[in-house]
């Protein structure tokens, strides 16, 4: 900066005398700053050029589009701890710790555009500190979910405030520094870790029912372009958000439930579970980006700790604490009623505790500005885990539907039941959508779902 002011200084006399002169130095000197820009673009892999430009730095005021900018939640998963069945499979579970030098490949798809993204590691349930010693963000091979090979040259490092290294305590999470992305919407992403100590401790943070295969693989594989191999396994771990930063317009609509929404029965790899083909349906509207965020889990439960911590109790940190999220879909409850026992006195009492549940979900999240819909409770007639000989749980199911249509406390209301139930037989799924087990949907099933949401809801 001092010799540009002396540069400025000393021309500022013959700019007076000589102004066809000056002009003719500015114009050069923009010119060839014009062609040293092209010539190092040019330098620069074809992957830098296009969808995954990178390199840690502060997000400045201007959005993707121009304007102001904001972080908002782009991709999320429940953190939770890991249950036995499924820990990291062998050798990566020792009896003292796991993933002790060790690399994690993982794959997720982002739900907003931005130019920036920044990456959370939860340790919320660890029993030690986490360790990370490497992290990195590519783009994965072919653009696909679940595979182990990233793009040649894509691959870009995560820091942590300013170090490649950082260590996350019990029960805490870190944010990344920004890395510069130019990604589209929908766009899957590859997250690498690599712990050479590994964690040293077999309670873990996890999301097991990703529905998205990862892979581990011994030693520093960081920056490999694929893990010839690898031992492939179904679930995440440690990753539990990523944030975009993006357009002040957009903000994001996040999904409270269980395993109907975190895709029990959709695709391995196939990004269908009805979150995902809701934000497919947002995504084809136009109009200002809308981000959903998919914080469900199988087994979870609204009232009781079942598998992850209960509705109420995560409420502030998945969906309250979640950047950008202007609306909440709540879609829970089923397995309050079907682990409830099947007496009179019990599902009465569930009841009453649902409703007042929901009515403090509402409650907390007016209090932040945000939007709450529910969603009726789907019918699982036949189920062998929650339907009962008396039909005590499903009266339950009807009462509790009852009140979210007419109680008045959600901002709107998503008839998940009237549009799954089939019309012969209304406590049952109907049998284009069942999944098998009477519980749960398949993919078809969920689209009728996203179907059902109206897009009017995100505006």
């Amino acid at each position: 900066m001092p010799q540009s002011a002396s540069v400025r200084s000393r021309d500022r006399r013959p700019a007076r005398h000589h102004p066809l002169l000056a002009a003719a130095l500015v114009m050069a000197l923009v010119a060839a700053v014009a062609v040293a820009a092209h010539a190092l673009r040019d330098l620069a892999p074809a992957a830098d050029r296009t969808a995954a430009r990178a390199g840690a730095d502060a997000a400045p005021a201007a959005g993707t589009h121009g304007g102001p900018a904001r972080w908002v939640a782009a991709w999320t998963s429940m953190p939770q701890l890991t249950e036995p069945s499924n820990m990291p499979p062998p050798p990566f579970t020792q009896d003292d710790g796991v993933l002790r030098d060790a690399t994690l490949r993982q794959t997720v798809r982002v739900t907003v555009p931005g130019d920036r993204f920044r990456f959370r590691f939860s340790n919320a349930f660890g029993g030690a500190d986490l360790p990370i010693t490497r992290a990195a963000v590519a783009l994965p091979a072919g653009g696909a979910a679940g595979v182990d090979g990233i793009v040649p040259g894509s691959s870009r490092p995560l820091t942590f405030s300013g170090r490649p290294a950082a260590t996350v305590p019990v029960g805490a999470q870190v944010v990344s520094d920004p890395v510069r992305l130019d990604v589209a919407p929908g766009a899957n992403l590859t997250v690498t870790l690599y712990l050479a100590d590994g964690q040293a401790s077999t309670d873990v943070t996890s999301h097991p029912g990703s529905r998205t295969t990862s892979y581990l693989l011994a030693g520093d594989h960081t920056d490999a372009a694929a893990l010839p191999g690898a031992t492939p396994t179904d679930h995440w771990y440690f990753l539990s958000g990523i944030e975009a930063r993006t357009s002040a317009r957009t903000a994001a609509a996040a999904v409270l439930g269980d395993s109907l929404s975190d895709g029990r029965g959709s695709t391995t790899n196939g990004n269908d579970r009805w979150p995902d083909q809701l934000f497919d349906r947002l995504r084809g509207r136009g109009g200002p980006p809308v981000a959903v965020v998919n914080q469900a889990a199988g087994g979870n439960r609204v009232l009781n700790d079942g598998l992850g911590p209960n509705a109420l109790a995560r409420l502030d940190r998945d969906v309250l604490a979640t950047s950008g999220v202007r609306w909440l879909l709540v879609f829970e409850g089923v397995n309050d009623i079907g682990t409830a026992p099947a007496t009179e006195a019990a599902q009465r009492a569930v009841e009453d505790e649902l409703t007042a549940a929901y009515d403090q979900i509402v409650t907390r999240a007016h209090a932040q500005g945000i939007r709450v819909y529910g969603a009726t409770l789907t019918p699982f007639g036949g189920s062998t885990l929650y339907d009962d000989p008396a039909g005590l749980r499903e009266e339950t199911r009807q009462r509790v539907n009852d009140w979210i249509r007419t109680s008045g406390r959600f901002d709107a209301v998503v008839d998940f039941d009237a549009a799954t139930r089939d019309p012969a037989n209304p406590r049952a799924l109907l049998p284009a959508v069942d999944d098998g087990d009477h519980l749960h949907l398949n993919p078809e099933g969920y689209a009728v779902l996203a179907r059902t949401v109206p897009l009017r809801l995100f505006r």
